[in-house]
């Protein structure tokens, strides 16, 4: 079990989500499963969206967390530490795959013109 502080946050994370989140994180996952811990979105620039999510995966030996269908899932770490991104179909159907070109991340691209760009960050 993770302790428990009682001291107050810095305006961070309120005490009841900090509870709320210990409780989450002393869940056992099902192995091979994943789930979204954090969710933030930014809507404030007109036409787009910045969303930052967290998940925590419980992957099987030789994979790693990554995106498949854009939910969170375990991958092969080889797609990973290669950063072929789009073999792990991070994509949703019928949207199309595309590495950016520095390798940091994709996009998804539909028929009518919408464009998701997704960058990691470790």
């Amino acid at each position: 079990m993770f302790p428990v502080s009682h001291r107050r946050s810095a305006g961070f994370i309120s005490d009841s989500i900090h509870a709320n989140m210990i409780v989450m994180l002393s869940k056992r996952l099902a192995v091979g499963t994943c789930e979204i811990v954090m969710l933030n979105r930014d809507s404030s620039v007109p036409r787009r969206t910045i969303a930052r999510q967290t998940a925590r995966c419980a992957c099987r030996r030789g994979q790693i967390a990554g995106t498949t269908r854009a939910r969170p899932a375990c991958v092969d770490a080889r797609i990973v530490r290669s950063r072929q991104w789009c073999e792990m179909a991070p994509c949703m159907e019928g949207e199309v795959c595309s590495l950016l070109f520095n390798r940091s991340g994709w996009t998804c691209t539909r028929g009518s013109g919408r464009i998701k760009t997704v960058t990691v960050i470790y």
